[in-house]
């Protein structure tokens, strides 16, 4: 979970408010590389099992917290490919989206988003207090200096057509939507926040919400049309997860 990221550099007043509005203030670290690649990975071994869909091809899926039993392998001539899918644990949804997007459980470590956390001149104000603790609940300024760290960008979403984002220069999405609170199996009447990423795996886009119990299938070229569906919905905001290069020459607008 965590607050809903704003508009900056060549957005900036574009938006629905800035980040200050959520207690947010918008920040840069230097790209140490130290941070953010602790290869820690947060949650236990990792085991495979074989999911089927009739919208997308079979796929191998390496969870970091999956249970069943490993199932006969698949025919040698119709090798899947492996996605890795991180689950929820705690509060970091936004540890999860990394690493989901990266699809590296090694990608990101809590310890490490923890320490961006703390060195984050909006510690002290924003609401997500149990970060405090080490529990997540981490806000965008968090995600965006963690990206920086690998050289990497987020791009604020403006809420224009998706159409004019070129795919084939974006990583991956990082979406903030609502997302209803649970008491054990009991569904609560209320919603938080939540970080979800969403990326493509050998030519099929897949959503990689940490709260689903395997990846869901978009396919290709559905993945604009799942985007337009999430972006229509109340309070949703979208971040474009790009390198450097790509940032740097805007390369991620099919308009430019």
């Amino acid at each position: 979970m965590g607050s809903a990221p704003y508009p900056a550099g060549e957005w900036k007043g574009k938006g629905r408010g800035g980040l200050q509005e959520l207690g947010c203030m918008p920040w840069k670290v230097s790209k140490q590389k130290s941070l953010g690649v602790g290869g820690e990975v947060v949650m236990g071994a990792e085991e495979r099992r074989t999911i089927d869909s009739k919208d997308c091809p079979q796929q191998e899926v390496s969870s970091s917290s999956s249970s069943l039993s490993p199932q006969a392998p698949p025919l040698p001539s119709h090798t899947p490919p492996v996605i890795y899918h991180e689950k929820q644990r705690r509060e970091l949804c936004a540890l999860h989206a990394l690493n989901n997007v990266f699809q590296d459980g090694a990608a990101f470590s809590r310890d490490a988003l923890q320490e961006i956390y703390q060195l984050s001149p909006s510690t002290l104000m924003t609401p997500h207090k149990k970060s405090m603790l080490g529990n997540g609940n981490y806000d965008v300024n968090v995600i965006m200096a963690a990206l920086q760290t690998r050289g990497f960008e987020a791009v604020w979403w403006d809420k224009r057509d998706v159409g004019s984002i070129e795919l084939s220069n974006v990583t991956g999405f990082i979406l903030n939507v609502p997302s209803n609170l649970r008491w054990g199996p009991f569904r609560l009447p209320l919603k938080r926040q939540h970080w979800i990423g969403v990326r493509e795996v050998a030519g099929t886009y897949y959503n990689l919400d940490s709260k689903l119990r395997s990846p869901q299938c978009i396919g290709s070229p559905e993945e604009l049309k799942f985007l337009r569906q999430q972006l229509r919905g109340k309070n949703c905001e979208l971040l474009l997860v790009v390198s450097d290069e790509v940032e740097a020459h805007q390369t991620w607008r099919t308009d430019n």
